[in-house]
């Protein structure tokens, strides 16, 4: 090119190559190492200084190892040129893991260039800090992100956000609530960018920590579209899951369609399972395959894995979802907003967060909105290749639960020359999918192309579509049979067309596909399977020539044409059989043993000969499966006389020989069209994992529904071991928790332990206050003190008188015996100091009585009177136990109307959705019987109606209900004045359990028998005291805080758990201000298996500072107790206001 000016191709381009490098760094590169680094580092002049990071830079991309410099690059981390700074920082990030001690020296010049007035200098800092991981200075890097979080530039804020999921990666467990708590504040900020990175920090941190979204939920939606792309993507999913977690399902969305579409069992629909077509009630025109969308939904929830057995069928012991947590989009503004902020990102220019919008609409949007995904979704058809692989893959899934979504659009899968095989298999699965009455004529059409299409790989797959379409859509079975008969009387004549290799894979699928729609409706399909036998022979596929074989002997009685070809076919089946491929021998063999069974008299004697003939040749077979499986049903031809001679013989003995049996099971009768393998899994929508039909690394389903109970409460729903927090009242409505007055006469039972000791009836000295002590009276009729050591059971008279001061000496805790054991004062024993440790430490017994009177069950608001219309009803637990049913929890529920006008009509009934056509008798009749199985138990008992209800009167009403689960909410309809309003009950496990009354010795034999794993123990932090110390000046006071804690303590448990105080042990110690070895004891029986449930509570530290109960629980019912232990440490570490 160009020789006469002695110019080429090459040189061009290498001209080219110089211009482009004018200006640039490239030249690094063509020889890095070209001159002395080391001098150039130590130099005064920045410029030669950048000049040797730069190579040093260069060398570490073409992965050289540079490390020996480190020591002359850290120093010059102190330098002040912008420049340099940045360089150092890139190289030490790069080194710091491999040299961390010289690392550590350039701490301080990180921590100087914090307080740089640049930005840059100081996010580059940050960079580098957090990038360095090592766990000797992370304390110095959380504090660094804190300082940064707060900074004035939006960039180091970003960075600091980028930084938490670095420092989160060196496990530091103690500094975990520290980095969330960054994360939080980092979510409030008010630049797109900021929330973009703290979004991304938060799904690598907390994921699950709901709290920090839901303060910020509102604004973070708002703020999403201004988001950076990528940030999108993660704040759209974080916000998705939240909502779920917070309101649960739409009910008028896709995933709940299976619970609002009415289901008719019959014997049509079983066996079809995989094609329930449902239409919704509101008219509109598309279609809804509700198990798919059933599958889809809980897949999406749980994974796909629980779901789908071993061998690939749906598990439909589990199918339909629970309603119990479900919201309306119409009227929930959290699920509002969510989809308005996300349907502007529909149209955006990355796939991605199209992708991600789409899923949201997917998932949350109603039926009737789901459409306005599609438009944006074929529009990214016409992005890369590689785009248009993942949203055909998230479209089929689409496709298959909702058909008619896509059905306008069939014109949009056609295939493209320039489509890789992937994308068309998958064009084809949706075609097979979406095709309906109206289109099936043009797809049709454009199958015939696509089947001469030289991929013939390509070609079997559209084949397998035209039968997959057959089975979608039964009107046209007739005339896809036609077509794919004709194809494979061409494919198997027409051998010079293409190799043996692809004519097989191509005629294999026909006969496959043929088979399929057969199986459908044998009787009327008898002429294609003439058809295909007449061809066997210009068939060379032994698959193809196997399936023909097959439903010749499975079918060989259903016609007059078939049964007169039978003995013809299988002479010539004998006469080529030595010829034939093992699948198509084994078929044979098999057809023979059909066709005898079911053959007719005339026929019989031809059809033995021929058929024994085709057995002693298989005996002699090459192949040992032709051999053993022809020594096994020779064995069945000489009981196959044909099943017509049964209804002619009289005594059916002679054919009841088990061989024959055996032989009538196996090939007798014929077979019905199987259930399909459901072996599609379903990922959420644009995840990694929708792509590789497996859960990639980090993917998690949807979190459970209404799983956060009160996003003020800042506590992550998921708990140690067992989510025993998710939905207790306590933490739904503590806040608004009201006091439920005094109880009823019934209710306030004496929770006294005195006597509990055996042998210690009259034995047991105790404490009274003097007669005319009017200070003391309260404390005297509640307290008594008796001694309860293990040391000694004597009695040791003496009484114990008050001091003129009023103060209570220490003596009066403990008996004599124990005070001298205490004091090692034993006569005639040197007093010894070391001999102190080895005394056996005493208890003094505290017994309390009528404390009953005292306990008050915290009050619940069911309907408040804003969302009531006037109406307000509370409801508290009650410790009465139903005498109907041990299932049943008894309430007081409290009705009062706070509005001018009066109400009629007041009842709380059951959900209408759980209720069958004679749930009404099942009510009455469970209210009759006092005991029975669980599913005879009504979920609640008639309620006697409310007629009238006054402005400002209260009416009170005692309920029993039965809750499915200690931690599930039971759904109600609460009526008033001929309107129903849906209410939702939160259990109280505390009230799942009885008073179990015992004394000291069978709880201690009892929990002696409850060990290891029946046993769990947490602690919790008890303050209640506190309040009520700090008002206490005057010091005759000091000899109540004893009996104050524990009353406090007593009062606490018992009005939140239905329990009998078995006693109260109190350790005798130096300190008259010490508590530790306190004991309490309770008992109480769970309701539904009376299995005992026994709790301690066992504290620590002194009585004006805040005391470490540690709560132990022995129970057989494991669940049980863990759940009874966390809601136990809940309400003793939540401070009563």
């Amino acid at each position: 090119m160009l020789t006469q000016f002695g110019s080429t191709a090459e040189s061009f381009s290498k001209a080219s190559t110089m211009v482009f490098r004018i200006g640039t760094d490239a030249h690094l590169y063509d020889d890095p190492d070209d001159v002395s680094i080391a001098p150039l580092l130590d130099s005064k002049f920045d410029s030669e200084k950048c000049e040797a990071l730069k190579r040093l830079l260069a060398l570490i991309a073409q992965g050289f190892d540079v490390s020996s410099y480190f020591p002359q690059v850290v120093k010059n981390v102190a330098s002040q040129s912008v420049e340099v700074k940045k360089l150092v920082y890139f190289y030490l990030l790069h080194y710091a893991e491999k040299r961390p001690n010289e690392a550590l020296l350039s701490i301080n010049c990180f921590q100087k260039d914090f307080g740089d007035p640049n930005p840059l200098v100081r996010a580059w800092a940050l960079r580098t800090m957090a990038g360095i991981r090592l766990h000797v200075i992370a304390p110095l890097v959380l504090v660094a992100v804190g300082k940064c979080a707060r900074d004035p530039s939006v960039y180091v804020r970003k960075c600091a956000a980028i930084a938490l999921p670095k420092l989160h990666d060196l496990r530091l467990e103690e500094h975990t609530d520290a980095i969330e708590e960054i994360a939080g504040m980092l979510l409030k900020d008010n630049s797109p960018g900021v929330v973009g990175a703290a979004a991304a920090a938060f799904a690598s941190i907390c994921p699950n920590n709901f709290s920090l979204i839901g303060r910020n939920y509102r604004r973070l939606c708002e703020t999403l579209p201004d988001v950076e792309e990528w940030g999108q993507i993660v704040l759209i999913v974080i916000l998705l899951r939240y909502a779920i977690a917070k309101h649960g399902l739409v009910e008028e969305s896709l995933m709940l369609s299976s619970d609002a579409l009415p289901k008719h069992k019959s014997e049509k629909e079983d066996s079809e399972p995989h094609l329930t077509i449902g239409k919704p009630l509101d008219g509109t025109s598309f279609d809804i395959c509700t198990e798919i969308a059933d599958i889809v939904s809980r897949s999406y929830l749980e994974g796909p894995d629980k779901y789908l057995s071993q061998l690939g069928h749906v598990n439909r012991d589990l199918l339909g979802l629970d309603g119990s947590h479900v919201t309306s989009a119409k009227s929930n503004d959290d699920v509002k907003i969510l989809l308005q902020c996300t349907l502007p990102l529909l149209w955006s220019y990355n796939s991605a967060v199209v992708l991600a919008a789409a899923g949201v609409h997917w998932i949350m949007a109603p039926k009737e909105d789901i459409p306005k995904i599609v438009k944006p979704l074929l529009f990214l058809l016409r992005s890369s290749s590689s785009s248009k692989y993942v949203v055909l893959c998230n479209i089929q899934v689409f496709a298959k639960a909702m058909p008619s979504l896509f059905s306008p659009y069939f014109e949009d899968f056609f295939i493209s020359s320039s489509d890789s095989y992937q994308i068309k298999t998958l064009k084809l699965e949706i075609l097979s999918s979406i095709a309906s009455s109206s289109s099936i004529s043009s797809i049709f059409l454009e199958f015939q192309d696509y089947i001469r299409d030289p991929d013939r790989k390509f070609a079997a797959d559209t084949v397998a579509t035209i039968g997959l379409c057959a089975q979608r859509l039964p009107d046209v079975a007739n005339t896809c049979l036609e077509g794919l008969l004709f194809l494979a009387l061409s494919e198997s004549s027409n051998r010079n067309s293409a190799s043996l290799g692809e004519e097989e894979i191509v005629l294999v699928q026909v006969i496959k596909s043929i088979k399929t729609i057969i199986k459908q409706d044998p009787q009327s399909h008898e002429r294609v399977i003439v058809h295909l036998a007449r061809s066997l022979d210009s068939m060379h596929a032994p698959a193809a020539r196997a399936m023909v074989i097959w439903m010749l002997g499975e079918y060989s009685n259903i016609g007059s044409l078939i049964s007169k070809m039978i003995p013809t076919i299988f002479k010539y089946f004998a006469r080529r059989f030595t010829l034939e491929a093992v699948e198509t021998k084994l078929q044979i063999i098999n057809a023979g043993i059909k066709v005898l069974l079911r053959a007719k008299e005339e026929d019989m004697s031809e059809l033995r000969i021929t058929v024994a003939y085709v057995l002693e040749l298989a005996k002699c077979d090459l192949n040992y499966d032709v051999r053993d499986r022809a020594r096994v049903l020779k064995n069945f031809l000489s009981h196959c006389t044909g099943l017509h001679d049964l209804e002619k013989v009289k005594d059916q003995t002679e054919f009841k020989d088990l061989t024959y049996v055996l032989a009538d099971y196996i090939f007798g009768g014929q077979t019905k069209a199987p259930c399909e393998p459901f072996s599609y899994r379903f990922y959420l929508p644009g995840s990694l994992s929708q792509i590789v039909l497996h859960a990639a690394p980090g993917y998690e389903p949807l979190p459970e529904p209404c799983s956060i109970v009160d996003d003020e409460t800042g506590q992550s729903p998921n708990t140690v071991g067992v989510r025993a927090t998710d939905i207790e009242p306590n933490e739904a409505n503590d806040s608004d928790a009201t006091s439920s007055g005094s109880m009823d006469e019934e209710n306030t039972s004496d929770y006294s332990s005195q006597g509990s000791f055996s042998g210690s009836s009259g034995g047991c000295g105790s404490y009274n206050a003097s007669d005319n002590d009017d200070e003391n009276e309260e404390a005297v009729s509640l307290i008594h003190l008796s001694d309860g050591a293990s040391t000694s059971r004597n009695h040791i008279e003496g009484s114990v008188e008050n001091s003129s001061s009023g103060l209570m000496d220490f003596g009066e805790f403990m008996s004599k015996r124990a005070l001298e054991s205490w004091l090692n004062e034993n006569p005639g024993s040197s007093k010894n100091p070391s001999d102190v440790h080895h005394v056996q430490r005493s208890f003094a017994r505290i017994s309390i009585k009528d404390i009953g009177q005292l306990v008050k069950p915290k009050s619940y608001t069911l309907l408040d009177p804003a969302n009531g219309n006037g109406l307000s009803v509370d409801y508290r637990f009650s410790s009465e136990v139903s005498s109907i049913s041990p299932q049943l929890v008894c309430l007081q529920v409290s009705f009062k109307n706070n509005s001018t006008e009066p109400m009629s009509n007041i009842l709380l009934a059951e959900e209408e959705s759980k209720k069958g056509p004679d749930s009404s008798d099942k009510s009455l009749s469970s209210s009759e019987s006092s005991s029975g199985p669980h599913s005879e138990v009504a979920t609640l008992v008639p309620m006697e109606e409310i007629g009238s209800l006054n402005p400002g009167q209260t009416i009170n009403r005692t309920v029993q209900v039965r809750f499915e689960h200690h931690l599930l909410p039971l759904k109600l309809d609460l009526w008033c004045n001929g309107r129903k309003q849906q209410v939702k009950l939160r259990p109280d496990i505390g009230y799942f359990i009885k008073p179990l009354s015992m004394d000291v010795e069978a709880f201690s034999k009892k929990e002696s028998q409850l060990p290891g794993m029946f046993e769990c123990i947490r602690r919790c932090t008890f303050t209640d005291h506190i309040s009520q110390l700090n008002v206490r000046d005057d010091q005759s006071f000091i000899k109540d805080n004893f009996l104050m804690i524990c009353e406090k303590l007593a009062l606490k448990m018992l009005s939140n758990a239905n329990l009998f105080l078995v006693s109260v042990d109190m350790s005798v110690a130096a300190n008259l201000n010490d508590l530790s070895g306190l004991c309490l004891r309770f008992s109480g029986e769970i309701l539904s298996n009376s299995m005992p449930c026994l709790v301690t509570l066992t504290l620590k530290g002194t009585c004006s500072e805040p005391l470490e109960v540690s709560v132990k629980i022995n129970c057989e019912e494991t669940v049980f107790g863990l759940n009874l232990l966390n809601r136990i440490v809940n309400f003793l570490a939540e401070q009563t206001l």
